[in-house]
């Protein structure tokens, strides 16, 4: 095997992988055995973050099994510490890019429940939802009190992060995206303490996800792979990372979103899409998303479609002037370009702006919005308004 690659095998133990901080238990129904982590963990109250259609499918019912049969095994010996007790209350109500009114509500189900363990369980929205929770009910305040890094004072509960999509990689990662309710500012706010304490990677809960969920989350794993490997902070350990990410999610993209029963397709996809999640927390990321947010918090554009579509028009800019910035995924910034353009196609997912009724108008607004994002910084080529403008017009 090429030494440069990652061997990462399914598992039925939490594993440690290169370069995370975050144990993973990795494999087909690997969901079934939460309830043995919740127990090995020595916790008995349980919050549940999900989402009504997690809940629909059946998922959200799966891990609480797997917690009831750890509690009815221990009941049957006697043995209060390892699980008899146990018990989940559910918070079913998480939304799309999640705002802080939306963490609030979840917040005052906590606080009357009392939980010692959060779990999320669903897409990113659910996995930053419960990292909200866990801000908050453990230290107080308000989610903009944490806007920034390491602005916990006080320990966070542990956490498990079950993704049911192989797209933000937030399972991998210490940071919360939450928007400001009135200002529809998304607010990154990380601390080391809000680092799940394991992640939960069965690729059984994406084959559920409806095909434009796959697309649009799919389309941003790849992004993170990209602009992680790009970006002016990543290190050996990250390009690592970046790379393994981008050669699983590239090779079965497309045929995930051809078959979604395709097992080998999905666990790659749900693995790639961890490891650039783990490249993140290990780097950075760069002008794709800075100029995708403004364009969720103004036209409420999915952002896995928001960062797609600007992502080849980031790569190009970026490899002007024979800059290579991307060589360890592609030698060729134009040729990673247009193999982004291609996954865009086959997703079915728009390649302009004008497509998404983005007024030519607002681009030198939206530009003025990007170059306040943080991840603006550590593009590989410095970019300010002027920059970022000539960006969105190519994209338009």
């Amino acid at each position: 095997m090429d030494p440069s690659r990652l061997d990462i095998r399914p598992s039925p133990h939490p594993i440690r992988i290169p370069g995370s901080a975050v144990p993973v238990l990795f494999g087909s129904g690997c969901i079934d055995l939460v309830g043995e982590q919740v127990l090995a963990m020595g916790r008995t109250r349980v919050l549940l973050v999900t989402d009504p259609g997690i809940r629909a499918a059946g998922h959200a019912e799966r891990a609480v099994r797997s917690l009831y049969r750890v509690r009815a095994r221990a009941a049957d010996t006697h043995d209060a510490r390892h699980g008899r007790g146990i018990v989940v209350r559910i918070f079913d109500d998480v939304h799309e890019n999640p705002t802080t009114e939306h963490v609030e509500q979840a917040l005052r189900l906590a606080r009357q429940f009392n939980p010692d363990i959060i779990i999320g369980l669903g897409g990113g929205s659910s996995l930053d939802t419960a990292k909200g929770v866990n801000f908050l009910y453990t230290n107080g305040g308000r989610m903009q009190d944490y806007w920034g890094t390491d602005k916990a004072a006080r320990p966070m509960l542990p956490m498990i992060a079950i993704p049911t999509t192989a797209g933000t990689g937030s399972e991998a990662q210490s940071y919360a995206l939450i928007s400001d309710a009135q200002t529809h500012v998304k607010m990154a706010c990380g601390d080391r303490k809000a680092l799940p304490a394991l992640a939960v990677l069965d690729p059984d809960l994406t084959a559920t996800q409806p095909r434009n969920v796959a697309a649009a989350t799919g389309i941003d794993a790849i992004a993170h792979a990209v602009e992680t490997a790009g970006c002016t902070r990543r290190t050996a350990q990250s390009l690592r990372l970046s790379a393994e990410a981008w050669r699983l999610l590239s090779g079965s993209f497309a045929a995930a979103l051809h078959d979604p029963q395709d097992a080998s397709a999905r666990q790659n996809m749900l693995l790639g899409a961890h490891l650039a999640g783990c490249a993140i927390e290990n780097s950075m990321l760069g002008a794709a998303h800075a100029t995708a947010n403004p364009l969720t918090a103004r036209y409420g554009i999915t952002h896995g479609v928001a960062v797609g579509l600007m992502l080849p028009h980031v790569v190009r800019f970026n490899g002007a002037g024979g800059m290579q910035p991307y060589s360890e995924l592609l030698p060729d910034a134009e040729e990673l370009a247009e193999r982004l353009e291609q996954f865009l196609e086959t997703a079915q997912l728009p390649r302009r702006l004008r497509q998404l009724q983005v007024d030519r108008d607002a681009l030198g607004e939206l530009a003025e919005q990007a170059a306040r994002q943080w991840t603006a910084t550590f593009n590989p080529r410095k970019v300010g308004i002027d920059e970022l403008l000539a960006i969105y017009q190519s994209a338009w």
